[in-house]
């Protein structure tokens, strides 16, 4: 009888170590998840437009992104209150590897924020699109041209209608 009490508190000590060990491999993994998702996490992914008939790049609520001719070679020219009041960067917390599509990277912007890049150029949403699907920003021309961002090689913009430009005369 007494052999039976041993095996059995043996049973139960092995079961709260096993339970233990377990608890805490949870805890560890929870605990890094947070650092891991952060360091790739999709922002961006691409869709079909309809109305452009072309594949482009998209927030991961569908919204379209674009980028300014002009900013190259980290040169920032949307950095004015103005020009930030139509676009909004596409920013990530810092350490962020965005994924979703070939050739991001990040940039730091003059703030100290980190934008998302797409083939060296910073994005971008224009807040007058609505909904998914809108590209009412793509040919918008001041101190350069917006264009959605696509994942060819090749971005064309289309004529802007009359009356329909920049918001002019802000600093970059």
């Amino acid at each position: 009888m007494r052999r039976v009490g041993t095996i059995r508190t043996g049973l139960l000590v092995g079961a709260a170590l096993a339970v233990g060990l377990l608890a805490a491999f949870c805890a560890a993994r929870s605990t890094a998840a947070p650092a891991a998702s952060q360091a790739n996490q999709i922002v961006v992914r691409t869709a079909k437009n309809v109305m452009l008939g072309k594949t482009i790049l998209v927030t991961r609520k569908g919204m379209t992104l674009y980028s300014l001719s002009a900013e190259t070679r980290g040169r920032f020219i949307c950095t004015t209150r103005l020009c930030l009041s139509l676009w909004t960067p596409l920013v990530v917390q810092r350490g962020t590897i965005p994924t979703g599509a070939h050739l991001l990277g990040t940039i730091k912007r003059p703030d100290g924020r980190t934008q998302v890049t797409y083939r060296g150029k910073p994005l971008y949403t224009f807040n007058e699109d609505r909904k998914p699907g809108d590209v009412k920003g793509n040919g918008f021309k001041d101190v350069g041209t917006w264009l959605v961002a696509t994942p060819s090689p090749t971005r064309t913009a289309p004529p802007s209608p009359p009356g329909y430009g920049g918001y002019g005369g802000y600093e970059g």
